[in-house]
């Protein structure tokens, strides 16, 4: 029924920046809580950064001041803008939502930051 697709992942420089996006399409009469995580090679799966449906956000130390979620209800798309892109950020970013009592998972992006 319900699909995310994401887009916006790449290769980029020390200090660039990406946007992320998460479209979310299908059966869905509701979206709460919006999320980003991202999984290194060798590492578990972390929350990057989160949005509720008023707004109010949190997000990872590790991307406090760098990272900004925000969302389109009307869309039903959730971003991720990623600026000061450092070599730790490189993973795979996913996008997750919960929607009408269900919880979903986008394909996942890569985003790699080269030295």
């Amino acid at each position: 029924q319900v699909q995310l697709v994401e887009s916006g992942g790449g290769l980029v420089q020390t200090g660039g920046s990406l946007r992320l996006s998460c479209a979310a399409s299908g059966n869905i009469f509701r979206l709460n809580a919006m999320r980003w995580y991202r999984q290194a090679p060798g590492k578990q799966r972390e929350l990057v950064a989160a949005i509720r449906d008023g707004g109010s956000t949190n997000y990872a130390d590790s991307v406090k001041g760098r990272f900004t979620i925000s969302r389109d209800n009307a869309k039903n798309t959730v971003y991720l803008q990623m600026n000061d892109l450092k070599p730790e950020d490189t993973a795979v970013y996913y996008c997750n939502l919960d929607g009408s009592g269900r919880n979903y998972w986008g394909q996942g992006t890569q985003v790699t930051v080269s030295s």
